[in-house]
């Protein structure tokens, strides 16, 4: 079985949320890579940029070691999580039975179907390493309920609840979950966690044709 891919949104940082879904995940019975977001690391790329005027080509690498950090954060707070920077590092930690954390710097250095702009976030990243693995579906997870108010992917882009690069690099055979503080209610009677949670999002653009190919 193929693991499922979890992104932990930098956004949950600071809110009880993160330790919550860290115990969740950490519980689960399924196999899952977890993708962490920036966080305030990337918060911290994003407002020095302009004093220190570094590139947007700069800013894409400084955002993605951003991830790296926040990755190191998670990890911490689970005995089962496994800091992992490689294909090898990912395979044996989930062969004995841990959870991989991606820290994604190394693999995506120069990928070159990786957009360098600040349209790609961890959300477009979870997405390309889930086209990479091969896994089947991908939950994002978020500090935010809104994407209730949605019932598919361009819906979640018009309102920036995901990076507009999102569609482009979600793989047409991989479905979406979007999950909230919301959804931590409604799963804790439901622990282990047998199955991913959260909403499923539809993919339109991947019905038409136009992306994931």
């Amino acid at each position: 079985m193929k693991a499922a891919v979890v992104k932990l949104g930098g956004s949950t940082a600071g809110h009880e949320e993160l330790q919550r879904w860290v115990d969740v995940l950490a519980m689960a019975r399924f196999p899952l890579v977890i993708v962490p977001g920036g966080g305030p690391f990337a918060d911290k790329v994003r407002a020095l940029q302009d004093p220190l005027a570094y590139t947007d080509d700069a800013a894409h690498d400084m955002a993605i070691l951003a991830m790296d950090q926040f990755g190191l954060v998670i990890a911490e707070r689970h005995q089962r999580l496994r800091p992992c920077r490689s294909w090898p590092a990912i395979r044996h930690t989930l062969k004995v039975g841990g959870i991989p954390v991606w820290l994604p710097s190394q693999m995506t250095w120069d990928a070159p179907d990786i957009p360098r702009s600040w349209d790609v976030t961890s959300d477009s990243l979870a997405a390309w390493f889930c086209g990479k693995w091969g896994a089947e579906r991908l939950l994002l997870i978020k500090q935010t309920n809104g994407f209730l108010q949605h019932i598919n992917l361009a819906g979640l882009v018009r309102s920036g609840i995901v990076d507009p690069l999102l569609p482009e690099m979600l793989r047409s055979e991989i479905v979406l979950h979007i999950a909230g503080p919301q959804t931590l209610g409604n799963i804790a009677g439901n622990l282990p966690l047998a199955d991913i949670p959260g909403v499923i999002m539809h993919n339109e653009m991947a019905d038409e044709g136009i992306f994931g190919q």
